[in-house]
């Protein structure tokens, strides 16, 4: 029988004296043997705290750390399912999901933080000098590929969040297709900053590289200076960020000092890099990937390779091999070219479903297609775009409008590096668009804008109001806060 952490062994033979974790928080490298073995270790931990097969356990620290990536894979060992906590939700919404979820240990880094009645575990008080001794005597009984693994909640923004359950099929299809269709080797270095309560802290670079025997590097968070540091001493090949991690990356003096030579190409998600922002870092001789996903699916599935960064700009790319795409019109129907539809997706990377809400995945999961909620649409070539999301959606004078495709034309100008559009009450037209941008012009007029939009976009597609800011709002993924905005652009309209 196949088992998912079969990789990490497999690579502790083959490589056992290569990096595999460069840890900022302990100062640690530890070797693929090294890390396996802490991983037993780990599994005898948890063993010794009542810990079996198919029990839950949840960990809260506030920050990226070792443990996030350890303790996941001890809880595949011994066939256990591992939550990693939001640390930027607040104490009463953490204690929610964690009486819903009932595991059946909770782990923290200090002093019991959570008002709940699950066994705690203070990371400070393990001792693994007692467990060395009892390795060899323990039977793991590890998680097969059917089983699920990981656990990740939403951010609940529509909602009660959901508990997004990851088995190892979906995690080892990732990491396999992620590999082939982004061309990552075992000599590639890359810097993981980003949340693991998230799934791009461990499925977009990190379990990916670990498969093949690369190095990955854990911040604790984001931080421009570290970034730089990171690519000139430790010589980072493939890097990822969402695009407005990218463009403080290139507001700083140091990007233009900075020595990039060790990188092979960046990876963006999250939403479409400017054409502008692009240009600036090809000047520099670096290339983007970009690709596209969903916790639910995934995450990888979409792919526009560097060469088509310019040409298909604001193009998500073309679906990865292991991913089955149909894109369905409101009558059902498949779409044709250029005709916006909803994405629909199916292969090994859908999740096992919603933790302990199957009316919620049956309602998103139809027909053997997860049901994305994005709105898209593709070019005679194959290649797609996000032209919004169903919610985001809205009708100005009975038509449709898609804020992304909006979005996408508004950041071809060269002065704007960043647009994000939302719908506001119009007594004419129903609703109407509200556009906040990133942009160097120290005015920038809701006329000069529609002059420019003039050949690009239909009339009635163009924003009615504008709103220049410095800095946008952003969720913990990185991704902008477009609910923020929302409330911002009601306040200022009406």
């Amino acid at each position: 029988m196949n088992y998912w952490i079969d990789f990490l062994e497999k690579n502790a033979l083959e490589f056992p004296n290569k990096i595999a974790i460069i840890d900022q928080e302990s100062a640690r490298r530890l070797t693929y043997k090294e890390l396996n073995h802490e991983v037993e270790l780990w599994s005898s931990v948890l063993l010794s705290q009542n810990v079996s097969k198919k029990d839950s356990v949840a960990f809260l620290n506030s920050q990226n750390c070792l443990a996030h990536l350890t303790l996941m894979l001890a809880c595949s060992k011994i066939g256990a399912l591992f939550v990693p906590l939001n640390f930027r939700l607040s104490k009463s919404e953490i204690e929610e999901v964690v009486i819903r979820l009932e595991p059946k240990l909770y782990i923290g880094n200090g002093d019991k933080f959570l008002n709940v009645t699950t066994q705690y575990l203070n990371l400070q008080t393990v001792d693994f000098s007692l467990h060395e001794s009892k390795i060899q005597k323990n039977k793991f009984d590890k998680s097969g590929l059917d089983e699920t693994i990981l656990m990740l909640f939403t951010s609940g923004s529509t909602g009660v969040p959901k508990g997004v359950m990851f088995h190892g099929e979906m995690l080892l299809s990732n990491q396999v297709e992620t590999c082939k269709g982004w061309g990552l080797t075992s000599d590639d270095v890359t810097l993981v900053e980003t949340p693991f309560f998230h799934t791009g802290g461990y499925n977009v670079l990190l379990l990916p590289l670990l498969y093949l025997g690369g190095t990955a590097i854990l911040a604790q968070s984001f931080n421009p200076d570290n970034v730089f540091d990171c690519i000139e001493k430790e010589k980072v090949s493939v890097y990822f960020g969402v695009p407005t991690m990218f463009q403080m990356l290139l507001e700083k003096p140091r990007f233009k000092t900075c020595d990039f030579s060790s990188l092979r190409f960046f990876i963006s998600g999250g939403a479409a890099c400017s054409v502008p922002m692009i240009e600036e870092y090809q000047k520099k001789n670096l290339m983007f990937k970009q690709g596209f996903g969903l916790t639910e699916v995934g995450p990888n599935y979409f792919l526009l390779d560097e060469k088509d960064a310019i040409r298909k700009s604001g193009s998500i790319g073309k679906p990865m091999p292991h991913s089955i795409v149909r894109v369905e019109t409101k009558d059902g129907k498949e779409a044709m070219v250029n005709e916006p539809g909803e994405l629909l997706i199916t292969g090994p990377h859908v999740c096992a479903g919603y933790y302990q809400n199957a009316e919620a995945f049956k309602e998103t999961y139809k027909n053997g297609y997860f049901y994305t909620g994005d709105l898209v649409k593709f070019d005679e070539e194959g290649f797609f775009y996000v032209v919004g999301r169903i919610k985001d959606m809205y009708i100005s004078g009975g038509e449709n409008v898609y804020p992304g495709e909006v979005e996408r034309q508004i950041t071809s100008h060269a002065e704007i590096s960043e647009a994000v559009v939302v719908s506001v009450p119009s007594e004419k037209w129903g609703e109407v668009g509200f556009a906040f941008l990133k942009t160097n012009l120290e005015t920038m007029t809701i006329e000069a804008l529609r002059d420019y939009l003039n050949p690009l976009l239909s009339r009635y597609k163009h924003p009615h109001y504008i709103c220049a800011l410095k800095d946008f709002p952003l969720l913990a993924n990185g991704k902008v806060d477009r609910k923020i905005l929302k409330k911002k652009a009601l306040e200022i309209v009406v």
